[in-house]
């Protein structure tokens, strides 16, 4: 982005014709980008089958744990509201 706005800044960009040179400035950084999300993407370190297991057993005993406990409260409050209003 930094190079959008040193063209901008310099006043050359009124000079160039919008259909040809933005076209290929555009494709050329979308080139750039996939270039760099791959290098981006060799950098990554995946968690094992153990791991993922392992984290997506205690995310879903959470999950059993805080539904419970908000039911709970939720029907707490219920009864609550019940007993004000009758």
């Amino acid at each position: 982005m930094a190079k959008n706005t040193a063209k901008g800044s310099s006043g050359q960009q009124g000079a160039e014709t919008p259909a040809s040179s933005g076209v290929a400035a555009k494709a050329q950084e979308l080139k750039v980008f996939f270039e760099e999300a791959q290098v981006e993407l060799k950098k990554i370190t995946w968690p094992t089958r153990k791991e993922t297991i392992a984290t997506c057993g205690a995310v879903v005993v959470l999950v059993v744990v805080m539904s419970l406990f908000l039911g709970i409260i939720d029907l707490g409050f219920s009864k609550l509201v019940e007993a004000v209003l009758s």
